[in-house]
């Protein structure tokens, strides 16, 4: 073999070495890219988990009551009460009034989301509904008596648990999972988005509420949007009803800004948002976690904002005392047999009050079992507006259109028409 064949296959042996070493080292770094990738995943994953509070008490008092519950009618379908709470204790909530060692339910929404996950519906629970309230645990471990009262007497002497009870006596739902927000959550989960735009009608000035805002597209800020949620006397006809009503458009706004900026799908635009919406939440043991929390929402994702219903349950002014409420009815047991079924319902801005039943129904308490002249509410249980509630009721689509040229279906064989209840979509622009 010649110098020059030596030479050659010397040379090409050092330019193997030197390049497998070069795939080393980039295999190397590759690894620690990757390793360094996972180890800021872990921590986030470990950080977001551990923002959340696992309701353990509300779960042990559930299992107590659990043959009393009712069951689960259509598999794959999920209700999650969601409880906003006026707590005054903890970091940032103080300053909304003094912590007297109770809290009550400031907002609560029964979420039903569909079994094939194709459309969520949202229904607001008025605080002030006048409800069967059953025994419950207290805090201090003593337990309350059986009682006709106010709504968010539930939650206030009897926490998550009786709430759920409550809820599932009245509307023979069963709740699958809860979630409770505190002030400071539902602020720092607005700022996390950047704030959210609203439309108001004229200007709002309120002290209490520290809103100052002009008319016309306004963007939120999540103390401002606390206040625009919460306020009544400055916005609207100072019911709880428009309160609610204003609280779900927000939501849906809030929807459709999160679904619009393509969060969900930003690992940098989503963390904070995770962040801010886990570190105020307290839920049941299951969702306490990313991925009880990813598992329920999984699907969610691809739900159209059309098809993400807002509306508060059929109700009217109670007939003892008109700053109550009481349930219209035979309209709100409709809602909530075809919630149970998994049925779909529709909303819309205007129902036309003469379109089947529109809930006016003056028999109603007494053919139902309703309130009584018997039934008396401490006036300790919350502070209440001195203006009474307008009746506020929902309306139905009972007719079902048929050509006349084809053959009329007997009531029994006819297609069951969809209820249409006045509401909103996460699709409609507060400005439109």
């Amino acid at each position: 073999m010649g110098p020059g064949a030596g030479a050659s296959a010397t040379g090409d042996g050092l330019v193997r070495r030197r390049r497998a070493r070069r795939l080393r080292i980039a295999a190397l770094g590759a690894a620690v890219l990757v390793l360094g990738g996972l180890g800021a995943g872990l921590a986030a994953y470990v950080k977001l988990s551990g923002n959340i509070t696992a309701d353990e008490a509300a779960a042990e008092e559930l299992r107590r009551y659990e043959k009393e519950r009712p069951t689960a009618l259509v598999k794959g379908a999920q209700n999650i009460l969601l409880i906003g709470s006026d707590t005054r204790s903890g970091s940032g909530n103080g300053k909304y009034g003094h912590y007297n060692g109770t809290e009550r339910s400031d907002t609560v929404i029964l979420l039903h989301l569909a079994a094939d996950r194709r459309s969520a519906t949202a229904v607001s629970l008025p605080r002030d509904l006048m409800v069967n309230v059953p025994s419950c645990r207290k805090p201090d471990g003593s337990r309350t008596e059986p009682m006709f009262a106010m709504f968010n007497y539930a939650y206030e002497m009897g926490g998550s648990a009786c709430l759920i009870r409550t809820v599932e006596k009245l509307t023979d739902i069963r709740v699958d999972h809860h979630v409770v927000v505190d002030f400071s959550g539902f602020k720092e989960m607005v700022d996390a988005v950047d704030g959210v735009e609203v439309c108001l009608k004229q200007p709002v000035t309120d002290k209490d509420a520290k809103l100052r805002l002009p008319a016309g597209r306004v963007t939120l800020n999540g103390e401002q949007a606390l206040g625009y949620v919460r306020v009544r006397k400055s916005l609207g006809n100072g019911s709880d009803t428009d309160r609610m009503e204003r609280q779900q458009r927000f939501l849906g706004a809030l929807v459709n800004k999160v679904r619009g900026d393509d969060v969900l799908l930003n690992p940098v635009k989503l963390y904070p948002v995770l962040d801010a919406a886990t570190s105020s939440l307290t839920t049941d043991p299951a969702l306490a976690s990313l991925r009880g929390l990813y598992q329920l929402v999984r699907g969610l994702r691809e739900i159209p904002t059309d098809r993400v219903r807002f509306l508060t349950v059929p109700r009217e002014s109670y007939v003892y005392n008109a700053n109550r409420d009481q349930l219209v009815e035979p309209e709100a047991e409709k809602l909530f047999a075809r919630l149970r079924a998994d049925q779909s319902v529709e909303v819309a801005g205007e129902v036309p009050r003469d379109s089947g039943a529109n809930g006016s129904n003056p028999d109603a308490n007494s053919a139902s079992g309703g309130p009584s002249a018997s039934h008396s509410v401490p006036d300790s249980m919350a502070e209440r507006d001195s203006s009474a509630h307008p009746s506020h009721y929902a309306g139905y689509v009972l007719g079902a259109a048929f050509d006349d040229g084809a053959p009329h279906m007997s009531p029994a064989h006819a297609p069951s028409p969809t209820p249409t209840f006045h509401g909103n979509t996460a699709a409609e622009d507060l400005c439109g």
